[in-house]
């Protein structure tokens, strides 16, 4: 009983904030704005009314939603390790950033978006541009978060290893990494968002499949209840991943003594 009372209570503004939508939206009789009922309808009908033998799924899911899926996360992936990795490296280093942080000032100052016909001259129109797209945009987070939470290790540690003649293996691994993680875990959800946003984006150049293109293309069409279930799918997209990647870190840190506070904090 608990439970469902705090289901409501957590869901009460999204679901009021839909039914006015509902509301206003059928009082309107706009093209435009349709109903959500309608957007609704429209993509059970896009995305799950395919044969048995594909689960219920139609060929929009495997010619679409799958791609852009494997290709954001491909791209995420790749900027984890991009990330991580440099990231731990500069931490570590007394002057490394000194160097490098005036060039990464300047370079995520730079909208990913802008060098999409960069990306293009260099990988043409396939995959390879959109994951650069989605690399570049996605690693800053990542990196600069890495930076900072290996820093944040004491010089009691460093002090403690150095004594004991821990070994560098040993150090990053057991010590260096565990005490970044929380920090880790904070740029980890904000690329996730950034690549969603970026597969998007990428998609809308040169190409002929995944949910950027359908997305613009229904647009082109003035199929505006096909849009906008495109629109809501990303919406879910997004929440969905990013619950589950604090589902993750949860389980992760829940060795944290603060960890455990916060969350009982919030009723997390």
């Amino acid at each position: 009983m608990k439970s469902v009372t705090e289901f409501v209570q957590r869901w009460a503004l999204f679901l009021g904030a839909v039914a006015v939508w509902e509301l206003v939206t059928r009082l309107a009789d706009d093209n435009f704005f349709p109903p959500p009922t309608k957007i609704l309808a429209t993509a059970g009908e896009l995305w799950f009314t395919g044969p048995s033998s594909q689960l219920f799924l139609t060929d929009s899911v495997f010619d679409d939603i799958l791609p852009s899926l494997s290709r954001m996360f491909g791209g995420w992936a790749l900027a984890v390790v991009l990330g991580v990795g440099i990231g731990v490296a500069l931490g570590r280093s007394k002057t490394g950033m000194e160097y490098v942080g005036p060039l990464f000032a300047f370079m995520r100052a730079i909208p990913p978006p802008t060098l999409i016909p960069v990306f293009l001259v260099l990988f043409s129109m396939g995959t390879g541009m959109k994951l650069a797209t989605i690399i570049f945009g996605s690693v800053w987070p990542i990196l600069l978060n890495t930076v900072d939470g290996v820093r944040s290790v004491s010089n009691t540690q460093r002090e403690t290893a150095r004594s004991f003649r821990t070994p560098t293996s040993y150090w990053i691994s057991m010590v260096v990494l565990p005490a970044a993680m929380p920090k880790i875990f904070a740029g980890l959800r904000l690329s996730l968002s950034l690549a969603l946003i970026l597969m998007v984006v990428s998609e809308m150049v040169g190409v002929t499949d995944g949910i950027g293109f359908q997305l613009i293309f229904s647009q082109q069409q003035y199929d505006f209840e096909l849009m906008w279930s495109w629109i809501v799918l990303l919406g879910v997209l997004g929440y969905g991943l990013n619950a589950l990647l604090l589902m993750v870190e949860r389980r992760v840190l829940g060795w944290q003594p603060t960890r455990g506070d916060a969350n009982v904090k919030t009723g997390a």
